[in-house]
């Protein structure tokens, strides 16, 4: 059953692009990491325009994390003060990353731009999550297992320090609202939801206990991906709103069944998991920028 995508200017496979919506909403729920990093190659590689792939990723992904941040509620995973403080963050990084968009945009560089940042935040962090997973587990390097670091040397010497109860931390909200205006940025230029940027470096960074690291970053993710489609709406005009429903009708039940299952599985087997489908997923931006087309020229009608 195909349907046309106006902004997209090309039919899809409608039961197609609500499977991929249920698979990464299925993510979404189960790491906490919104699902845009699976979201925008896999349309990108279904032919999609890059540039309407992540404005419309970004409305799929806060769909998804409605869903899986009511679950992680009810359970008590989310510490919804951290969350706050790097909402602050995402919105404001959200207009830097709004600004920087249109001028890759304007110069038709956006494309290029991409592809070449995918490949090097996907290979790096999900090379980190997967050497760490595998020594976790005890396949490589030491097996004896410490506890997490509660605090970084540097995050100790910040001023103006809050306390966190739901994690358990009292350090200063400034490494936290980095954070989230690092993760404003990367949802308006890869429409990512930042998340796969969150949960490691919530964990690594700022020493925050597993059971609340996904529910929080969820909570995170769902107001920064709103406030970048209203961005994107407005300034680059690229969401596909045809798109983004079909993803959204997939997307919000698979998140709810990915928070389940998070509680169910453990969790360094589900680091492992998620390590393995990044790096997959880097590896194919990589060679997709190295592929040649079928067609080395292209002729749109406006």
């Amino acid at each position: 059953m195909d349907i046309y995508l106006p902004i997209a200017g090309q039919s899809v496979n409608a039961l197609l692009i609500i499977l991929l919506g249920t698979v990464v909403g299925v993510l979404s729920g189960m790491f906490g990491v919104g699902g845009g990093f699976l979201t925008t190659p896999l349309l990108i590689f279904y032919g999609i325009p890059p540039s309407v792939a992540v404005a419309s990723a970004a409305t799929q992904i806060t769909g998804a994390s409605v869903a899986g941040v009511s679950v992680h509620l009810r359970r008590g995973g989310a510490d919804l003060r951290m969350a706050g403080v790097m909402t602050v963050g995402g919105f404001i990084g959200s207009g830097f990353g709004a600004l920087l968009f249109r001028m890759l945009q304007d110069s038709g560089q956006i494309d290029l731009v991409i592809g070449l940042l995918y490949v090097i935040l996907l290979g790096w962090i999900g090379g980190l999550m997967l050497w760490d997973a595998l020594r976790t587990l005890g396949y490589v390097g030491a097996q004896e297992q410490a506890e997490p670091i509660r605090h970084t040397r540097w995050l100790s010497s910040l001023p103006m320090r809050w306390r966190f109860a739901a994690s358990g931390l009292y350090i200063s909200p400034i490494a936290p609202f980095l954070l989230g205006l690092g993760a404003g940025i990367l949802t308006v230029l890869l429409g990512v939801g930042g998340g796969f940027i969150l949960v490691p470096a919530m964990i690594y960074l700022l020493g925050m206990p597993a059971r609340v690291v996904i529910g929080t970053s969820l909570a995170m993710v769902l107001s920064v991906s709103a406030a970048t489609t209203f961005i994107h709406s407005v300034t680059t005009h690229s969401v596909d709103i045809v798109l983004a429903g079909l993803l959204l009708v997939g997307g919000v039940f698979g998140a709810q069944y990915g928070a389940i299952l998070a509680t169910r599985i453990k969790p360094d087997l589900l680091r492992l998991a998620l390590s393995v489908i990044i790096l997959l997923v880097a590896l194919r931006m990589f060679l997709g920028l190295f592929w040649r087309p079928d067609e080395i020229y292209s002729v749109a009608y406006m």
